[in-house]
Formats: C-alpha cells, structure tokens, sequence
C-alpha cells in the first residue's frame, strides 16, 4: 500500500499506548456522534406535508427541507475531514456538534420557511464533521485491537438512526408539533458534546502540526461537482430531463477541473496517488455499491409490500423498519468477528450475504403467496446482516491502514462514497423498477406487475454484488 494510505508500525503502537482510560464514554460521544446526524436524515421526511400545511407552501418547495440537508453534507463531508487532519479532529468534532446542535435549535424555532431551510443547511455542515471525524477518531478512542467493534457499534448507531427516524419523526410531530422533530436533538447533542469534550483523548502537539495546507479552490470545486451530481440525481426523481442532464454534464466538468487542480497545488484536498492504490479505490467503489444496492429496499419494499402482499400502511412501516433493526442488533457482533477473522475475510462474507438475501428477495417474488410477509423478512434479515458485516470490516480496512495526517480526509471519503452510493441508488434503482413494472405510475400497477418488477431489480441487485464480490476477492489477492 502506498506511503500516504499506510501507517509505520512505530506510529500504531505508540497511539496504543496513549489511549484514555475512559474508553467507554469516550465511545459512547462517538456513537452519539454517529446517531445525531443519521437520525436527521430521514426525520423530517414523514413531516413533509405538516411542514408544508404548516408554511402553507408547495411539497417542492418543502422538499428542500430534506434536501439542503443532505446536500451541505454530501458536498462539504470530504472538506470537514481534511480541516479535521490539519486543525485537530478532536476540537473539530467538538465544532461540528455544537454547529449541529445550535442549528437544530434554530430549525425548531424558525418562523419561515427560507430560514428554516437554512438552519437545516447549516444542520447538515455541523452532521458531515460529525460523520467525516467520528470514523476517523476512533482509533484514538480505543485501542487497535478492539477497532472492529467500535466501528460495528458506530454501525448499530446509524442503523438506529435510519431506523428510528421517520416513525419517531410521525410521532414527535403528531404529539408535540414539527418543531420537536429537530428540537429532539438539542439535549443530545449537549450530551454527545459533554461527553467528546471530557472523555476522548487530546491530540499529542506532534500530531497536530502538519506543514500541509488548506486547499480551498479543490475544496469548491469538490463542492460543486457533488452538489451538481446529488441535485441531478434527486431532482424530478432522477428522471433524465434536460436540467438533470445539465447538472450531469457541470458534474463531468466540474470533477475534470477537481482533478486537474488537485496536481497544480501543492498541498491538494485528495491526494490522487490514493486513488491509484487499486485496494483503496476497490474499498469505496464496493462501499458505493452495497449501499446502492441497499437502498434498493427502500425503493422498492414500500410497493411489494402494499400493492402484492396487500399491506396496510401501518404494517408497511412496522415490516420496513425489520431490515435496520436487524442491522442495529447484528452490528456489535459484526464488530467482533472482524476482530477474530480479520476485516478483509469478513468483507467476502459480508458481500455473500447481502447476494444471497437479495437473490433470496428475487427467487421468492415469483410467488408472492407461498410464504407472505415471512418470504420478505427473511431475506431481508440475511441481507441487513451482511450488510453489517460489510460496513464494520470495509471501514475497519480502509481506517486501520491510514496515517495519522490523512484519517479525516479517509473517513470523509468513505462517507462520502456511502452518501452517493444512497442517492445514486435512490435514483438507479427506482428507474429500474419502473422500466421492469412497465410503467412510471407504479403507485396504481397490478399486483403482479408489482412483483414482476421486484423480482427483476432484486436481480440486478444481487448481480451488483456478484460484482462487489469479484472486486473484493481481486482487492484479497493483491
């Protein structure tokens, strides 16, 4: 593995030794630290229309309440770590939450819509240092043999999160009104900060100096390409309309002129050598896969659910919610056995499981009837639990090996790569769910045409991890 990516024994061993006694507060700030900004993604989205009553505004205009969101962190995630690397992790995650935290103040407090949407824009740049330099500290939390299962335990946090979110959304706003969606938040994150600011180790002076630089013009242009991308990808429900093919194409331009400022710097945002590292370039790829072709349920499992197995909406909620709460249960075990066996082993097992529940999901939607609502949970436990594998060893692979310098910066583009993944995934799938149901109004299809489609992009999906798979097993044997 190249210099930048690979840490000298000297190095690991002497962070070993430094390791604050309070491991397990420190851990617990991180996984508070993992669960704020998780939980947020999704929160709101069950409040769209009360939002929309509530401001008397249009769903396309409420929608950037969601939106601005996961945009400041898919553009501004892979900035936060490189900051995090140059001016100190620990006191940059303590800025991040506090931004999160007084931002989610705001959210509950706004009177209108536009600053509504721009306290959720500065919610989202306090949540992507919070998810670039959590992953990125843990190795100075805990020590190097335990790593595996601190990052299943970050895993269970996000899972939580995802899972939690849109029904304690439906909840919270129903009881007590839309403001308590994001006022939630508050007395958490006093706590996450309490217990990071006390508990997680300072930073020895030698591992905050660094003769590297900002970069800020790659810092921009990054920014643009993804937001660029992320907004093609979600606006108009990634149908490929002109202004969708506009932002495609100031994608493509903006990431040529990423890359060709990242070798006129002298200090670059990413270091390109990286990427060239087949098993570095292997990590994200496979992670953005995985997490496109898990996205698959949420596209997909709403409609089979309700129009071929006749689902009422409660039940729809309370069988989706099945696949993150045996991801949430499955991920500190998931951490331990990537301690015992090894983090590329298990990678290989994570990725069959996941091919096997989605080929499970493919196979049992030829019909439908035979085993119901079991013929859906069961496959989709086997994929969840896998895909907790997966995340607890392919990040533990990718942040066991990189120096000190460089953590934030990897961390924010592994994030980075679960975030496109998502949307990318978002908008794939739902176009090849369509096309196999043979029509767009998919809401309205027959209960057949429902199931034929489940089955074809379940196939796809499970296809996608077969490549995953051969990847994985080429990144092994290099």
């Amino acid at each position: 593995m190249s210099k930048p990516l690979v840490a000298a024994h000297g190095e690991c061993a002497a962070e070993s030794e430094t390791h604050h006694p309070a491991t397990r507060w420190a851990l617990a700030g991180l996984a508070l630290s993992m669960l704020l900004p998780s939980l947020d993604t999704s929160i709101a989205n069950t409040s769209l229309p009360v939002l929309a009553k509530a401001f008397g505004a249009t769903f396309q205009q409420v929608q950037w309440v969601v939106l601005a969101y996961l945009l400041a962190i898919t553009t501004l995630i892979v900035g936060a770590g490189r900051l995090g690397d140059l001016l100190g992790r620990r006191r940059l995650l303590l800025v991040g939450i506090f931004c999160f935290t007084f931002a989610s103040a705001l959210c509950g407090l706004s009177s209108q819509l536009w600053l509504l949407i721009a306290a959720r824009a500065e919610q989202g740049l306090g949540a992507a240092i919070m998810l670039a330099l959590t992953i990125a500290s843990v190795s100075e939390a805990v020590p190097r043999e335990r790593i595996g299962r601190a990052m299943g335990l970050l895993g269970t946090m996000s899972a939580i999160g995802t899972a939690l979110g849109p029904s304690l959304g439906g909840v919270l706003a129903s009881a007590f009104g839309w403001p308590s969606i994001f006022l939630v938040n508050v007395p958490l994150g006093i706590v996450a900060f309490a217990l990071v600011s006390r508990h997680m180790p300072k930073e020895r002076p030698e591992q905050k100096r660094t003769h590297a630089g900002f970069d800020p013009i790659g810092t921009v242009l990054l920014a643009l390409t993804l937001a660029a991308y992320a907004l093609a990808m979600t606006l108009g429900h990634g149908q490929l309309g002109a202004l969708n093919l506009t932002l495609l194409l100031a994608a493509f331009v903006g990431a040529a002129l990423f890359a060709y400022a990242q070798t006129r710097v002298a200090s670059p945002l990413i270091r390109l050598s990286m990427l060239r590292h087949a098993g570095f370039s292997a990590s994200l790829a496979i992670n953005a896969l995985v997490c496109a072709v898990m996205m698959t349920t949420f596209v997909v499992g709403p409609f089979y659910l309700s129009r071929t197995l006749g689902l009422a909406p409660t039940w729809v909620g309370l069988v989706l919610s099945a696949g993150p709460c045996v991801a949430a249960l499955s991920g500190m075990p998931a951490g331990r056995l990537v301690d015992r066996l090894g983090s590329r082993r298990t990678t290989l097992l994570g990725l069959i499981g996941i091919a096997c529940g989605t080929s499970l999901l493919s196979a049992l939607a030829r019909s439908p009837a035979w085993l119901g609502v079991a013929g859906y949970i069961g496959p989709i436990a086997v994929t969840t639990m896998g895909y907790a594998l997966f995340q607890a060893s392919n990040n533990t692979a990718v942040m066991s090996g990189v120096t000190t310098d460089q953590r934030g910066v990897v961390s924010g583009m592994l994030s980075l790569s679960r975030n496109l993944g998502f949307v990318s995934g978002a908008s794939a799938m739902a176009g090849v769910f369509a096309f196999a149901v043979g029509t767009s109004d998919v809401a309205n299809a027959t209960a057949a045409a429902v199931a034929s489609g489940m089955r074809i992009t379940f196939g796809v999906a499970a296809g996608l991890m077969v490549l995953a798979m051969g990847m994985a097993f080429r990144r092994r044997l290099g």
